[in-house]
């Protein structure tokens, strides 16, 4: 069982600090602040159900797409790492309600949008989908085809299990936060919003380096 042990650790690992779910949490709690704790349940269910697929489908078939359309790694970090810095930029400079324009966005009764902006690029940006690919792009060789078998099942389970603690961060967000307050929470996002504008610009950073060392 080696084999999984290491694939399910390392894509784990690799995939926490970039998609950061506990960081996160505040943001997702500021922009579903006048949503109902079953809004942002489902919510929560949906994001990690998208994610699920995103990360799978960047890490088995992400290399060969951008190999058919001729796109490089790097130019989908630098491309990724703009959508991220101006998301990044606008929760940074956003008003003290947070979550005032994604409310009024959607009127009264309808379902949240799952997908923009709270699974890409929030919870599975371009960063994480860098990595996913980068992670499927590697083919360990192996003469048992079951250690092999063993490897890939790892890294899903790795995926599942990063989504799941997806999950319980955004369902749980409320209480999690609760104790900070209307104003912690409040510097806690703003916080948490220049980190993620760090991370867009350190993203575009390794993509522009990438593009260098192909020269």
């Amino acid at each position: 069982m080696n084999p999984f042990i290491n694939a399910f650790v390392l894509t784990y690992a690799a995939l926490f600090p970039i998609i950061n779910p506990v960081g996160n949490a505040p943001i997702i709690l500021s922009l579903t602040r006048n949503r109902t704790e079953h809004e942002r349940a489902v919510l929560a269910r949906n994001v990690a159900i998208a994610g699920f697929f995103i990360l799978t489908a960047s890490m088995l078939a992400g290399s060969h797409v951008l190999g058919f359309f001729g796109i490089s790694l790097p130019v989908v970090r630098i491309g990724g790492g703009l959508v991220v810095t101006a998301f990044g930029w606008k929760m940074l400079n956003s008003g003290t309600s947070a979550d005032g324009h994604a409310h009024h966005a959607t009127p009264d009764g309808e379902p949240l949008d799952s997908f923009y902006p709270y699974t890409m690029p929030l919870t599975v940006g371009p960063g994480s989908m860098s990595v996913a690919i980068a992670l499927g792009s590697q083919h360990p060789a192996f003469d048992d085809l079951a250690a092999l078998a063993l490897t890939g099942f790892g890294a899903v389970a790795g995926i599942v299990g990063i989504c799941i603690t997806i999950f319980l961060c955004y369902r749980f967000a409320e209480r999690t936060v609760k104790w900070l307050g209307p104003s912690g929470t409040n510097v806690l996002v703003r916080l948490m919003a220049f980190i993620l504008l760090c991370i867009g610009i350190q993203i575009i950073w390794h993509g522009w380096q990438g593009l260098n060392g192909l020269h």
